[in-house]
């Protein structure tokens, strides 16, 4: 799991976005982002490409610290309940609902830092095989 983890601690992309891993168990995953100037839309609140970014990755680490192999997303559907602004947290963690011979299924959730839901999302991912 260690050299697992090391792997998302470094991930380019969640780094770039400036996605914090918080929590990195089998099953169990916790991301975070402060929120700054370069999330924000022209409306002054978090770009929903931003609650994607960090819900399709919890809930693709979550399932691959259950199946310990490495996976693609097939579609993800995501509910957006309430905005962010500049300076604010968001907290995301994810659950395994499904569990295929090489497909599996996640619910993600974002809350801010009182634990006022902002976003959910349900994720169907591929296990990918090796040639």
């Amino acid at each position: 799991m260690e050299d697992m983890r090391q792997i998302y601690e470094n991930s380019p992309f969640n780094n770039f976005l400036g996605i914090k891993l918080e929590e990195f168990e089998e099953g169990s995953v916790v991301y975070s982002l402060k929120v700054t100037p370069a999330h924000l839309n022209v409306n002054q609140g978090v770009h929903g490409g931003v609650y994607f970014s960090i819900l399709d990755s919890v809930m693709g680490a979550t399932i691959r610290t259950v199946i310990k192999q490495p996976i693609v997303t097939v579609n993800v559907t995501i509910n957006y309940f309430a905005p962010v602004e500049n300076g604010e947290t968001m907290i995301a963690r994810a659950n395994v609902i499904q569990h295929g011979k090489s497909i599996m299924t996640a619910e993600g959730i974002i809350e801010d830092s009182n634990g006022r839901l902002l976003a959910k999302a349900t994720g169907t991912f591929k296990r990918i095989r090796s040639r």
